[in-house]
């Protein structure tokens, strides 16, 4: 059985995210000035000993001027669509882990994996109950979110809301404003979301 960890270590995500501040003459302090994350996180992620959360990749994108596919994409891919089975995703483990100073409340799987030049991006989502703190809030800049809860309950913070979501329920976003997600009612709840870039 292939756990999440394992397979979004296969995308190389820091190694990338290294080769490409390298190749663009910037040092883990301009990175951390450019998208206001510290630079001992920066290191972990890229040393693959920290996995990055949806909003920490999605800052490190804009620093980077690059879009958030990046990191899901073969380079030597030139395919014209990616077909994800549903048994490919049963047969992992999808157990969210804490991260870094806290608890990632959720775990993310790319379903568009290796496909170019893509404007959206879409994840399967895996959340788990958990008190809501409001360390669990995140915001970037330039991007719009579509979420369709398909399974369970969620409670979904924006600003200062809470709105509930049940399965069938959807929510289209700017993410420029503070925003988080928990489980709510039951254990797990399951979502579609979709990450649009404008840049």
């Amino acid at each position: 059985m292939t756990d999440i960890k394992t397979q979004i270590k296969e995308f190389r995500i820091g190694e990338k995210i290294r080769t490409l501040r390298q190749q663009k003459r910037l040092t883990l302090q301009n990175l951390s000035e450019l998208t206001t994350l510290s630079k001992p996180l920066l290191s972990q992620i890229e040393n693959e000993q920290v996995i990055p959360p949806l909003a920490t990749l999605l800052k490190i994108s804009k620093g980077l001027k690059i879009g958030i596919h990046f990191f899901f994409e073969d380079e030597g891919n030139s395919q014209k669509y990616v077909l994800t089975r549903r048994d490919d995703l049963q047969s992992q483990e999808t157990v969210p882990r804490p991260v870094n100073d806290g608890f990632r409340p959720y775990a993310y799987h790319p379903l568009a994996q290796g496909l170019r030049q893509k404007h959206m991006e879409p994840f399967l989502m895996e959340f788990v109950k958990q008190d809501w703190d409001d360390k669990l809030f995140y915001r970037h800049a330039g991007d719009e979110e579509f979420f369709y809860v398909t399974e369970g309950e969620l409670d979904f913070h924006y600003n200062d809301e809470v709105i509930n979501l049940k399965a069938g329920d959807s929510i289209y976003y700017d993410s420029s404003q503070p925003h988080g997600w928990v489980a709510a009612g039951g254990a797990k709840a399951k979502a579609l979301a979709v990450l649009y870039t404008k840049d």
